[in-house]
């Protein structure tokens, strides 16, 4: 049979018994062997010896380690992703943490309703990123962090640059510039969502520095909280929180509160200069603040302006323009510490209104700005001119109503200070001759008049337990009998003291306890010459109940106090006028006497061109305090001098220095102001009788001699 293929075809018992011999035959198979052994028998050529045995294992550690990496990999984003979703779990809606205060602040009105002094955590309302000024928005992002529309919360890029920042100036990779975003710093504003609980923390400062811890595993939380917050919120609700919380100096916590306290005006008008300012303050808000050094300030909006030109936020020529024109403060709002009134208005307990809660609280005061100037103005103007250089000596003055309302006080020689010790209201001090008035008041009281007289002359007590006691006179003169005026008139020591032991020394301390003396009092002779201890306030609220007629005075600096946008206030005015201590007939004598002392005695410094002065001088001991207390119809001002050490003053005396202050102080308080009479009387001197006319003794007639008769009949006469 034959094939259409011829000799190219192979029988069927060919292919089942392959011949053994022939090239033919031989090569296909021959073929097939060689194709499937060249292969393994390349790869045995290559791995083979010491140098394949090594690279396999080097390849498997390196397939080991890829997936030891994917699977740690896989975990830690696991984790991470469950931490981000725990925590985006709890993350609070935004209207809630817009205002990230501990405590509300506290805003002091004057007497004619205008703010004066700021306290506590200042928030000026709730701002968005869509309704601040632009140019604050855009100088926050340049300078902060410039990627903030970029990232997902976190920055590595910003984190390599800081730890590069650090090493190459010397510090640790955490130390110094943190690399933290916008949103990490919010996260930290926030502190992690953790709430403050008196319970837990021994005091506030200790959970604010627990919040800015700066550790490792601190920043690790703070970039997972970030990460939730990206998922959470928006960009610009991120940026709305932060603007809210950020502490911006001055007491100013968010943008808008720190825009009214800077420059009176609101976030949305903030042009460029202010705008870097504020942005600059974000750094460090306590040191770069406006308030505490203008020019260090406006250095540093200098720098966040060439940042915004940088970043293409301003143009070359308006950074030019805003970095000549800086912004300067607003009128007023360096002083709006408001001084040491300020400082006694919040020492009086108002913790219970402002440390629990974040509530805005607003205080009516009774403080005149007009009289607080006049008052801080003379201060300077004595010292400048009649103290010596490099003299340590201090001064406090106080200058209120007759009813007890403080209308102005300077606690020492920096008149505007504030959060210093205030001499006016915590320095005790003894009161010298300046308490004689409460030993004629009583004396007056009783009925005695200021024309009584005592006789002033040598004066020994014994006291029990002491020995003799022999009061002197400060000229170390006697002056024989003088009238009660006249010893108060000369500031006479031993009157005061035999006038005191004559009316009972306990009528003398219950008389000074009710005008205000409320300190303990010494029951000894020598209280009649001022060895007991009070402070400017209260002495000057005790002068303050002898002009308005005998009754007693609290001073209070309070009006009135409620919360911030309420009608109901929660508290009013705790002091002003209270009993009567003494007849109004004996308070208008003692201001005749007084009156005396500044128009013919040691007062004559203290004396007013164009109206009545009345008042009394006062030196303690060794000359370590000097006083003048005094008024006229309208106010009572004290002023005392001394060293905050005890020393002895040198060559001042109350009828010194402290009435010159005086009559300063006074002299500004009282322009343009009507002159009005002090309430005194003068007392009627007792009318001598006068003497019974006598009768004219009869001359007994006499009888005329007979010579005499007849003389008289020759001569004529009569």
């Amino acid at each position: 049979m034959s094939s259409s293929k011829g000799k190219s075809g192979r029988l069927v018992a060919d292919r089942r018994y392959p011949r053994k011999a022939g090239k033919s035959a031989a090569k296909p198979a021959q073929g097939r062997k060689t194709k499937t052994r060249r292969t393994p028998a390349r790869r045995q050529r290559r791995g083979g010896g010491i140098l394949g045995f090594f690279g396999a294992i080097l390849r498997w550690i390196l397939r080991l380690v890829w997936r030891v990496t994917l699977s740690a990999t896989v975990v830690v984003a696991l984790i991470l992703g469950s931490a981000v979703l725990y925590v985006y779990s709890g993350l609070p809606e935004l209207s809630e943490v817009t205002d990230g205060r501990a405590r509300g602040s506290v805003t002091l009105l004057d007497r004619d309703g205008k703010i004066f002094a700021l306290r506590g955590d200042q928030f000026g309302g709730a701002v968005t990123a869509d309704t601040v000024s632009e140019h604050l928005k855009n100088a926050v992002v340049a300078t902060e962090d410039r990627r903030f529309y970029w990232h997902f919360g976190v920055s590595p890029r910003g984190v390599a640059s800081a730890i590069r920042i650090n090493l190459r100036e010397g510090r640790g990779p955490l130390s110094g510039h943190g690399g933290s975003t916008i949103t990490q710093q919010t996260a930290k504003l926030l502190c992690l969502g953790v709430q403050y609980d008196p319970d837990e923390w021994e005091s506030e400062a200790d959970y604010v520095a627990d919040c800015r811890r700066g550790s490792l595993s601190r920043k690790a939380q703070e970039a997972i909280y970030a990460i939730a917050m990206e998922a959470k919120y928006t960009k610009d609700e991120i940026l709305s929180i932060y603007l809210n919380r950020a502490y911006m100096g001055g007491g100013a916590y968010g943008a808008e509160a720190a825009a009214q306290r800077y420059f009176a005006k609101p976030a949305a008008a903030l042009n460029p200069a202010e705008a870097a300012m504020l942005a600059g303050l974000l750094t460090a808000p306590s040191t770069l603040a406006p308030t505490s050094n203008l020019q260090r300030s406006q250095d540093r909006a200098a720098t966040v302006l060439r940042l915004m030109y940088d970043q293409g936020y301003l143009g070359e020529e308006d950074m030019r323009h805003y970095q000549e024109n800086p912004a300067v403060l607003a009128q007023g709002a360096r002083n709006l510490g408001g001084g040491y009134f300020a400082d006694w208005i919040m020492s009086s307990d108002m913790d219970y209104l402002i440390g629990d809660t974040t509530e805005d609280v607003i205080i009516e005061t009774t403080l005149d700005q007009r009289i607080q100037r006049a008052t801080a103005s003379a201060v300077d103007k004595i010292f400048a001119e009649k103290v010596r250089e490099g003299s340590k000596a201090q001064v406090a003055v106080i200058v209120m109503s007759a009813d007890g309302a403080v209308r102005g006080m300077v606690g020492g020689r920096d008149t505007d200070a504030t959060g210093l010790f205030n001499r006016a209201t915590q320095a005790v001090r003894q009161t010298g001759s300046a308490f004689k008035p409460f030993v004629y008041a009583t004396a007056l009281e009783l009925g005695y008049s200021p024309l009584d007289t005592v006789v002033d002359e040598p004066y020994c007590l014994n006291i029990p337990g002491s020995g003799q006691w022999c009061p002197e006179n400060y000229s170390r003169q006697h002056y024989g009998r003088v009238s009660l005026a006249e010893a108060l008139q000369k500031s006479l020591n031993i009157p005061a003291v035999k006038v005191s032991e004559t009316v009972g020394r306990d009528l003398v301390l219950r008389v000074a306890r009710d005008f205000g003396i409320h300190r303990e009092l010494a029951d000894t002779p020598a209280l009649a010459l001022g060895a007991a201890e009070a402070t400017l306030l209260e002495m000057t609220g005790a002068y303050a109940g002898i002009l308005n007629g005998g009754s007693s005075v609290r001073p209070y600096g309070q009006e009135l106090i409620r919360y911030k946008g309420a009608t109901d206030p929660l508290m009013e005015a705790s002091g002003g006028m209270g009993e009567r201590v003494i007849r109004e007939e004996a308070a208008q004598q003692l201001v005749w006497m007084m009156q005396r002392v500044v128009a013919q005695g040691t007062g004559g410094r203290a004396a007013l061109p164009d109206r009545q002065v009345a008042g009394k001088t006062g030196t303690s001991q060794e000359a370590r305090d000097a006083w003048f207390v005094g008024f006229t119809a309208d106010y009572v001002a004290g002023v005392w001098m001394g060293y905050d050490d005890n020393t002895p003053l040198t060559g001042v005396t109350g009828s010194g220095l402290p009435a010159e202050i005086w009559h300063e102080v006074m002299l500004r308080v009282h322009d343009g102001l009507p002159v009005s009479p002090l309430p005194m009387m003068e007392p009627v001197p007792p009318k001598v009788p006068e003497p019974e006319p006598q009768p004219v003794p009869r001359q007994p007639q006499r009888r005329d001699s007979i010579l005499e008769q007849v003389l008289r009949d020759i001569l004529g006469g009569n």
